[in-house]
């Protein structure tokens, strides 16, 4: 049977594609406990005003919201403890380099789980935008609003 690698998105981190340019992505698992990982397969985590930093050597996940799962009871966990993400060494050092560069960053982009039940993170090597591409990319999304809006009148 051919691997399909079929994933399935868990969460999404919207505001990353508006508030930054995205330079290049990477995979990285995550470092769960038992309670942490059932919560996030039913979809309650969140990635809002969250952020990728190196520290030691090791890659984590700060800021990251998992709601705590309730049937876990007094054996749940901290929902923003850092969580610790899996990468090859040679990407980390590649990172660290990276972002040592003035205004790099990374972003958590995306959660999913892969066809083993795996939950990855889709990491993000992001350079922030000034306010006037913000606004740039408002009117360009408008106008394209407002020309779909016209085009869908003009068929009737």
């Amino acid at each position: 049977m051919p691997k399909t690698g079929a994933t399935r998105s868990i969460a999404v981190n919207k505001a990353a594609h508006f508030h930054y340019d995205i330079l290049e992505t990477f995979e990285a698992g995550i470092v769960l406990v038992g309670s942490e990982v059932k919560s996030v397969k039913e979809g309650r985590i969140s990635l809002k005003e969250s952020f990728a930093e190196i520290r030691n050597g090791e890659v984590f996940l700060v800021g990251a919201h998992i709601s705590p799962y309730e049937p876990a009871n007094r054996f749940n966990h901290d929902p923003l403890r850092p969580k610790k993400l899996l990468l090859h060494g040679r990407e980390i050092k590649r990172l660290t380099g990276k972002i040592q560069e003035k205004g790099l960053t990374l972003v958590p982009l995306k959660v999913v789980a892969n066809e083993k039940g795996r939950i990855k993170l889709e990491l993000g090597l992001a350079k922030g935008k000034k306010a006037y591409q913000k606004k740039e990319a408002i009117k360009e999304r408008d106008l394209n609003r407002e020309l779909r809006a016209t085009l869908k009148r003009a068929k009737r």
